[in-house]
């Protein structure tokens, strides 16, 4: 009998041990169109931070910095904040930000958030993701391949508002100005159709960079993803007075487009 008793004791605490690591951390940048044509003067953005394939839980966050670069010049961001549900129908809320991007003239716009470092509990660090996404406007495509000087930063070596479904996304990842190298990038899609994956390993996808920086990745479908490069940042004092471990991540978002349907 006491035998049966602790067996029934260890099962919870088994399965305990194996319970499922939190998911990759993303903060989504998104604006409404990353290609804008004549007519169009005004580009509207989100940011959340959440874990995308998985449409949440969302993390409240704040943004430290932000930014557009175009042909040399900056512009400010004025972000409203906004509180949305940290799952569907809790009552806990946390915050998302929104503003509108005035297209002043044509360009590419390279828009970044820079937002305050977030405590991962159950990492038992601090991590930092530095985020941007890129919006061409009015059909003058240069400067798209150009960094933006982020201490933390993911150079795009195709074309970011131009992708099909099906083709690679290639990138060098910097942090502090230097090729990162070796180093995992984490990949996940946007889930707004509430797509079902074969196993937990599937969520994230993983690559890594090659002694230089250098990463690709082929997109499998069409929509919003987003690549994490997740780099050292070295040490940070936290809210305890404790020194905790920084994961400085280099993110950004693409949007890959459905093929024509003639070609499907």
């Amino acid at each position: 009998m006491k035998k049966l008793l602790k067996s029934i004791i260890l099962i919870p605490l088994v399965l305990l041990s194996f319970a499922p690591l939190a998911k990759a951390h993303f903060l989504v940048l998104l604006p409404d169109t990353d290609n804008v044509e004549v007519g169009k003067r005004e580009v509207k953005l989100e940011a959340r931070f959440t874990h995308p394939m998985e449409g949440g839980p969302n993390m409240d966050f704040k943004i430290l910095d932000s930014g557009v670069f175009v042909r040399g010049e900056k512009i400010n961001l004025n972000w409203e904040k906004v509180l949305i549900p940290s799952i569907k129908g809790s009552s806990n809320k946390v915050s998302m930000y929104k503003t509108t991007l005035k297209i002043t003239k044509p360009g590419v716009y390279q828009v970044y958030a820079d937002p305050e470092p977030y405590f991962e509990p159950s990492e038992e660090k601090y991590i930092k993701q530095i985020t941007k996404v890129m919006i061409q406007a009015l059909g003058m495509e240069e400067g798209w391949d150009e960094p933006m000087g982020l201490k933390a930063e993911i150079i795009p070596l195709v074309k970011p508002f131009a992708l099909w479904e099906g083709n690679t996304f290639k990138g060098k990842v910097l942090i502090d100005g230097e090729s990162a190298g070796n180093i995992e990038v984490e990949v996940e899609y946007l889930n707004t159709k509430n797509l079902k994956v074969p196993y937990e390993s599937f969520i994230t996808q993983v690559v890594k960079t090659d002694e230089n920086g250098y990463f690709e990745y082929t997109i499998p479908w069409a929509g919003w993803w987003g690549f994490s490069a997740i780099g050292d940042g070295g040490k940070i004092k936290g809210a305890d007075g404790k020194e905790y471990p920084l994961e400085l991540d280099a993110v950004i978002w693409v949007k890959a487009y459905p093929k024509p349907k003639e070609v499907k």
